[in-house]
């Protein structure tokens, strides 16, 4: 994994990424099923943590 070039995404466009809302974002962070940073009181999740995420998510279903 290149963190350089690795997109930071904020939580509202990972909403839209992934069409769940505000607290179901929270809830995956806080769940640790989907990895995030905090810099200073703003929190970003990596797009590569979407992609393992939904990974994840369709293991889970097969």
């Amino acid at each position: 994994m290149n963190t350089a070039t690795e997109e930071l995404l904020t939580v509202p466009e990972v909403m839209r990424r992934l069409k769940v809302g505000r607290s179901t974002v929270y809830d995956l962070i806080r769940t640790h099923r989907l990895a995030s940073i905090t810099i200073g009181r703003s929190r970003r999740i990596p797009d590569t943590a979407i992609r393992d995420f939904i990974a994840d998510q369709m293991e889970e279903a097969a």
